[in-house]
């Protein structure tokens, strides 16, 4: 039975070289990052990294969103940025409400507000502001003679009404105060969804 013949030399030595060629191309690809290696290497050793930068939207201390984005889950913020002809402005404008008397009495102090507006002149507008902490009850009284219905959502009072296609929802308690007017726009539960990032 004949012997199984060991390596080729003349196999072995082209492949080599060609693995050395490899290796080669590597490391002098791998060269403009290696003094940013080297730093972060010196970095980790002296225990000198920095911390990881804040999200856009930091956690708030009372738990109340601070900005647009934060007011919005995933899934709703994608469904209103992505709508056709959808634009975002976010500003300190007063809270858009046919509710006047009540917002002049509780005069909010306006964190943000939020309006979207899309094709065909559909738009949303959303504040969240500060009230006095006895801002639920004063609605609860007053919102019904204006036709809106209001019901009790625990730490809130919550009233809405609705116009022809304009949805209008005012919920207040906690000192805080959220208003949304969607007009020939309603993302569903779309009131909902914003109220349970405001009172979590």
């Amino acid at each position: 039975m004949a012997g199984i013949g060991g390596r080729s030399m003349w196999v072995a030595i082209p492949v080599g070289v060609l693995c050395l060629a490899a290796v080669g191309a590597l490391g002098w690809l791998a060269l403009p990052m290696m003094p940013a290696a080297l730093g972060w290497v010196g970095s980790a050793v002296s225990g000198q990294l920095a911390a990881p930068a804040p999200s856009a939207d930091p956690e708030p201390e009372d738990g109340v969103p601070t900005s647009c984005r934060g007011l919005y889950n995933d899934a709703l913020w994608a469904t209103l940025s992505l709508a056709p002809g959808s634009t975002l402005t976010p500003d300190a404008s007063a809270p858009v409400t046919t509710a006047t008397t009540l917002a002049t009495a509780l005069a909010p102090q306006v964190r943000f507000t939020c309006t979207w507006h899309g094709a065909d002149g559909v738009s949303i507008s959303t504040t969240v502001a500060d009230v006095g902490t006895d801002a639920g009850a004063i609605a609860a009284a007053s919102l019904p003679g204006e036709g809106f219905g209001c019901t009790d959502q625990g730490a809130r009072v919550r009233c809405e009404k609705t116009t022809g296609d304009v949805l209008e929802t005012l919920e207040l308690g906690g000192g805080l105060w959220l208003s949304s007017t969607l007009t020939a726009w309603q993302p569903a539960q779309y009131s909902e969804r914003v109220a349970s990032l405001v009172w979590k």
